[in-house]
């Protein structure tokens, strides 16, 4: 049994380098465009306190969890909108104290879970681990539209060994929300670290394979750029499908992010 408490401190210290990028911002900042069309600084922030808030509630109280489940089979198409939406609507020093406490609550809470304990989601059922790992994603790919509409680049870490390896655990999964049957064979995949670590997933012996730079792979399966400006090498024709339809976040397929120099 995995022991959670190394992906919950880097999800901690991932959302303690997004605080820090926000937290003395003016209150125009916050209004800023970030690279999801119609979302501000404002609503990356909000979107990721309601999607904590949701975490939160479905590791202590899985009951009412269902009924945020429900909320979404009603309306797929505008619940997560409609949360950031609400959100983004806070004055700045508001929203930004509920995202601290909010974040603070499920970092205790994914502390105290019970070993071995499974938790309900929008997708399959978490464990502490796997929540703290999804969790972490949408921080670092969320944290990355703030950047870039504040101008600045945060250099990657390590701590994307989470995300790739969540990208590679949903290979699946991205096939199914796309109507398609999974490949019955395991790929092998390649990623040099931002440290020069090579991190290996999959038989050595696979006949299709992906390799690159793990920050160009989490780039991919956080859909936060185009396939085409990215340095990965697909062989095999399943691989190469898979690099199209990549996704590690739960729910419908996304749109993805054009190619460079490309209109929206």
């Amino acid at each position: 049994m995995a022991d959670p408490t190394p992906v919950i401190d880097d999800l901690c210290a991932e959302t303690d380098e997004l605080d820090r990028l926000v937290a003395e911002l003016r209150p125009e900042q916050w209004s800023l465009a970030t690279p999801a069309p119609g979302w501000t600084v404002a609503h990356q922030i909000a979107h990721l306190h309601w999607t904590d808030r949701s975490a939160l509630v479905a590791v202590t109280d899985p009951d009412a969890f269902q009924t945020l489940v429900e909320k979404a089979l009603a309306a797929p198409d505008s619940f997560v909108d409609e949360g950031a939406e609400e959100g983004a609507r806070r004055p700045p020093a508001e929203l930004l104290r509920a995202w601290r406490e909010g974040r603070a609550a499920l970092d205790r809470a994914l502390r105290g879970a019970p070993p071995g304990a499974r938790f309900p989601w929008y997708g399959p059922p978490m464990s502490a681990a796997s929540m703290a790992t999804a969790r972490l994603m949408e921080t670092w790919a969320h944290g990355l539209d703030v950047a870039e509409a504040l101008g600045v680049v945060r250099p990657p870490t390590d701590r994307l060994r989470h995300v790739a390896r969540l990208g590679v655990r949903t290979r699946d999964f991205a096939y199914t929300v796309h109507g398609l049957t999974p490949p019955a064979e395991e790929f092998r995949v390649e990623l040099t670290s931002p440290t020069g670590e090579l991190w290996a997933y999959g038989p050595e012996s696979a006949h299709q394979r992906v390799t690159g730079p793990a920050l160009d792979f989490c780039l991919l399966v956080t859909q936060r750029a185009h396939r085409a400006d990215l340095a990965l090498t697909a062989v095999g024709p399943d691989a190469g499908r898979w690099l199209d339809i990549a996704q590690a976040f739960a729910g419908p397929p996304g749109g993805g992010r054009p190619p460079k120099g490309a209109e929206r």
